[in-house]
This record gives C-alpha cells, sequence and structure tokens, in this order.
C-alpha cells in the first residue's frame, strides 16, 4: 500500500493538488457545520493545538537545530503567524457564521490578486495594464458576490457582514503570502512548526476575548470533535504536504493554478452536504474571476523602475 501510495497517488500533481484544493474547500464546510456548535476562536485554538503538536513530535529531530536562527527572526514568525494563521482563521470562521460555503470559497480565490497588488506596492513592481485589467475584473466578481448580484444591496449597503469579514480574511493572508518572500533558509516542516506555534501563542488572547464577550462553545459530541480534527489535519496539514509535494513537482506557478479549483470544490461541497443554492450570480462571478486571474497569471511583473 506505501509503495502504491507513493508511485502512483504521491508522484502525481495533478492528483496531490486536487487533493489539497479540496481540503481547503472542505475548510468551508466546516466551518459552516461548526456554526452553534463550536465558537470560532476555539476552532481556531484547538486547531493549531493539534497541528503544533503533531508538527513538534514529527520535526522533534529538527526543530532544536533551526531554534538559533528563528530566535533572531521572532518578530517575523509571529507577524506570519498572526497574518496567515491566527487573524486569517479567526476571521474566517467567523465569516462562516453569516454567509455561505460558497461566497467563502469564491472571495478566498481572489487573493493572488492582492498579492499582486501588495507586492507592486511594497517592492515597488510594476504592474502591466493586462494584471491591471485581470485585478480589475476579479474585484467586480467580489462586488457581484457581496451584493448577491443585486446593485440595491449596495446602494443600500445592506452587505452580508460575512463577506466582508472573509475580503478583510484574504488581505491578511496575502499579507503573510508577500512575508514569505524573507522567511528563514529552513525546511518548510520545520518552519510551519514555529509559525504553528506562534499562531496558538496568538490564538490564546483572542479565545479569551471571545470567552468575555459572547461565551465560548466547545465541542461535545462526535460532530463537533470530528469537525475539530478535520480542521487540524487535512486544510492545516494534509493539504500543506500536498502542496508542497506537488510545487515540487511541477513548480509553484503551475501548482498555484489548482487553487481555482477551491471555490469550484466549496461550490459543490456547500451544495451537497448544506444544501446551499446555487445562484447564477456565483456562476458570473465565479468566471469573473476565473478570467482575470487567467489574464494575471500569463503575465510577469516587470522590474521595479
Amino acid at each position: 500500500m506505501t509503495e502504491f501510495f507513493r508511485r502512483y497517488i504521491y508522484s502525481n500533481a495533478p492528483l496531490i493538488l486536487s487533493l489539497a484544493a479540496l481540503g481547503w474547500a472542505g475548510n468551508t464546510v466546516a466551518g459552516r457545520l461548526a456554526v452553534g456548535e463550536i465558537s470560532p476562536m476555539v476552532i481556531v485554538f484547538m486547531r493549531w493545538t493539534i497541528v503544533a503538536g503533531l508538527l513538534g513530535y514529527t520535526q522533534r529531530h529538527s526543530w532544536p537545530k533551526a531554534l538559533p536562527l528563528i530566535k533572531g527572526r521572532l518578530k517575523w514568525v509571529f507577524a506570519m503567524a498572526g497574518f496567515g494563521f491566527t487573524f486569517f482563521n479567526a476571521l474566517f470562521y467567523t465569516a462562516a457564521q453569516y454567509t455561505t460555503a460558497i461566497n467563502l470559497g469564491i472571495i478566498q480565490c481572489t487573493m493572488p490578486a492582492y498579492i499582486i497588488l501588495g507586492a507592486a506596492i511594497i517592492f515597488r513592481n510594476r504592474l502591466t495594464s493586462l494584471q491591471l485589467a485581470g485585478t480589475a475584473l476579479t474585484m467586480i466578481g467580489v462586488v457581484i458576490i457581496i451584493a448577491k448580484g443585486d446593485i440595491q444591496i449596495l446602494a443600500q449597503l445592506a452587505i452580508n457582514q460575512g463577506d466582508w469579514l472573509m475580503l478583510l480574511a484574504c488581505l491578511f493572508y496575502s499579507g503573510y503570502t508577500i512575508g514569505l518572500r524573507n522567511r528563514p533558509q529552513i525546511g518548510n516542516f520545520t518552519m510551519m512548526f514555529f509559525l504553528a506555534i506562534a499562531a496558538w501563542l496568538l490564538s490564546l488572547p483572542l479565545l479569551l476575548a471571545e470567552s468575555l464577550t459572547t461565551g465560548l462553545l466547545w465541542p461535545d459530541d462526535i460532530q463537533s470533535w470530528l469537525v475539530i480534527l478535520f480542521v487540524a489535519l487535512v486544510p492545516s496539514f494534509l493539504s500543506q504536504i500536498f502542496y508542497m509535494r506537488g510545487v515540487d513537482l511541477i513548480g509553484p506557478a503551475r501548482a498555484g493554478v489548482f487553487s481555482n479549483l477551491v471555490p469550484v470544490y466549496s461550490a459543490a461541497l456547500g451544495i451537497l452536504i448544506l444544501n446551499e443554492a446555487l445562484h447564477l450570480f456565483h456562476i458570473l462571478a465565479c468566471v469573473l474571476v476565473f478570467g482575470g486571474l487567467a489574464i494575471i497569471s500569463r503575465q510577469k511583473q516587470s522590474p521595479a523602475s
């Protein structure tokens, strides 16, 4: 079985990248299933407790050797963990209280556009007219999602707060992605262990704040525990492993295209598991977002002037 997995699955880039995207899409469904059962900050806290423990064990021989290097980069580690893990997850699971898994998946797909814009601002990379046009298309797709295809919703500012929170979450994760450009030169899994530890520490004040405001909901049945275990083991761990393996096999540019499967899977899982409705404006938004990303992916940034 191990040899079969290594030869026919783990060496098949399209398959494992598709599985990675499926795991991330499953996170949107898990967030919706947790509504009323597990409070958002409890999910964040327990997610990174499990991931940090799992990585601490699997990387027990590697992380002590990397510790001296990390000590000099603690501000960077906590900034990246906060943006990409703790705050992104906190906003993601809070957004799931108010919006659909379909919306979560489609809005999440706009991150490449934010990353390009952020990199242009921070590193002064010049953008081409086609890149700007592609980014504009993705933004129009987001507007269609948050307005539910109805311009009057925008005019009356009657917008679902979950969509806004997910949009903010995407901005945080985009900042994390841009910051990875300056990451320490250590192994991916070892680096992820230190980020998971920092994310867990940063989740503690959020957990306290939630306990003092809305109160905490801890998992108390089989379904709730399955949601927690899925969130920790699949999108946080297995999807990361599969994605990094896919990058090794076919490179980051081609591997990144498979992230476009996340909203497709999110829509399918939302309809099959949560009985969510797929509307025409969802399809139109997907066409615009994918079209914008296709334009962006065909263009390379010009050197800074």
